[in-house]
């Protein structure tokens, strides 16, 4: 929580200090639009890619895998897009991280190889005890009875 609320307080001061800088190198107007194009550029990069994630995706459900990676990438896409709307530098370079694939790639191999999320239940976890809702460690101490009902 605490490095959430330093990020939201951080963040803004290293952009003003970025869109400054920058506006006091190359002028005030080319700076809104170069702040702007790179907006463009995130938006268009954003629908391609998240177009090709999505279509790996429904790939990988039709072979009956789980598409794992393909859901941190996406999620990845989202922040990524928005972050290239949110005016500034420091939020297009975040973003634009998020948005190339070979970046994407290599920034959730890495958060998947350091259990940066907590660990998904696969197909084979399903019967293996706590994830089977019919073992007696997923049952909860409820008494179930089986008979027949008829209506008179």
């Amino acid at each position: 929580m605490r490095l959430l609320f330093a990020a939201f307080i951080i963040i803004p001061i290293i952009e003003m200090l970025l869109l400054i800088k920058v506006g006091g190198l190359i002028g005030a107007l080319p700076t809104v639009v170069l702040v702007m194009l790179t907006a463009l550029i995130g938006v268009a990069m954003f629908r391609v890619q998240g177009f090709n994630t999505l279509q790996r995706m429904q790939e990988k459900l039709a072979m009956g895998e789980l598409p794992g990676m393909e859901l941190i990438e996406g999620a990845m896409l989202l922040v990524g897009g928005a972050l290239l709307l949110t005016p500034g530098f420091f939020t297009d370079a975040i973003g634009f991280i998020c948005l190339i694939p070979i970046s994407r790639k290599a920034v959730a191999g890495w958060v998947v190889k350091h259990s940066l999320l907590q660990p998904m239940m696969n197909s084979e976890d399903l019967f293996r005890g706590s994830g089977d809702p019919f073992s007696s460690q997923g049952r909860s101490n409820h008494n179930t009875y089986e008979g027949e009902f008829n209506r008179d």
